[in-house]
């Protein structure tokens, strides 16, 4: 099967980096977020490894600017920071021998919680077959079964998702007051994990410290999240972070010309976005494309993962 790889992934000046992400690896699926659990993200793991070359992302990035990239070659990242990165995905990638890249908001370790976090598990633990939001204008919703929960939720992050940051976060704590349930606290990765994935060999990257859309606040505030993002992260693995991850991810919507200024004059050496595709040579380094199939036959991951090879890069 590595031969319909190689035919779109050849190696040297020709080659394309195709980078995968992921966000959490669960003990089994959470059947309101549909996040993947253990058996989905080995096999998924198994598909990457048995037909593609994975390389860490600095070392791929550096082999793609000099036109000395293998064939097949693949990135695994990871966003956000959840403390199951370290607990379930760090044991596993090992056990396969590959490196990851965990790109950190690094604002939410030891005990913070995204706001996204916030929304779902209080749709998760909230009382009765209704939810009534009309006091901060989200409506009414009903959530007496699983399907209508999911439909809650994810109507709930649309709405909230592009809000400015203030806005947002003062929605979101009204939800959470309005629900009222006992929120988990241990979601997000501890220092100590953070330093454990780097002493493990992972690499570690760039999150801003709070996750806000960049594009969403000032150049200011965006420059501060950055750069404070960064120093956090330094310190506490006592190591230059050289690749950051765009929040969210979503050329010319979540982050704009300005923002990939800002990360070269941060000192970042690459950056990942979320638009799909595989990177060349000549490709913008600062704005790297990330994809993860879904196919559950080792032979759909594959071809899809070449297809994805073929799509237009988006940029800014």
């Amino acid at each position: 099967m590595k031969i319909l790889p190689s035919l779109f992934s050849p190696a040297g000046k020709n080659a394309k980096l195709s980078i995968v992400i992921y966000h959490r690896v669960l003990p089994e699926p959470d059947l309101l977020t549909g996040e993947g659990g253990i058996a989905q993200f080995e096999k998924g793991l198994s598909y990457l490894t048995n037909n593609f070359n994975i390389l860490p992302l600095s070392e791929a990035v550096n082999k793609l600017r000099s036109g000395t990239l293998p064939g097949r070659a693949a990135c695994i990242t990871f966003d956000d920071g959840y403390a199951d990165n370290a607990e379930i995905a760090l044991p596993i990638l090992q056990k396969h021998g590959v490196t990851a890249t965990f790109f950190i908001a690094s604002g939410f370790l030891d005990g913070g919680r995204m706001w996204n976090d916030t929304v779902i598990e209080s749709v998760r633990r909230a009382k009765g077959d209704k939810l009534d939001l009309n006091a901060i204008g989200l409506g009414n919703h009903a959530i007496a079964t699983l399907e209508q929960r999911r439909e809650t939720l994810n109507l709930l992050i649309n709405k909230l998702k592009y809000l400015p940051h203030e806005a947002r976060a003062s929605q979101v704590d009204k939800l959470s007051t309005i629900i009222a349930a006992d929120l988990p606290d241990n979601l997000m990765m501890t220092s100590a994990q953070v330093r454990q994935l780097h002493d493990a060999g992972m690499e570690i990257g760039g999150h801003t410290l709070t996750h806000p859309i960049l594009a969403s606040i000032d150049d200011a505030a965006a420059r501060t999240e950055i750069a404070e993002g960064k120093a956090k992260l330094e310190a506490i693995i006592d190591t230059p972070l050289r690749l950051f991850a765009y929040p969210n991810g979503k050329p010319g919507k979540d982050y704009l010309s300005a923002h990939v200024k800002m990360i070269k004059d941060a000192g970042f050496e690459a950056a990942v976005s979320t638009a799909w595709g595989a990177t060349r040579q000549d490709s913008d380094m600062f704005q790297l494309p990330r994809f993860t199939p879904w196919d559950k036959s080792e032979w759909r991951y594959v071809l899809r993962m070449v297809r994805n090879m073929r799509q237009r890069i988006q940029t800014v």
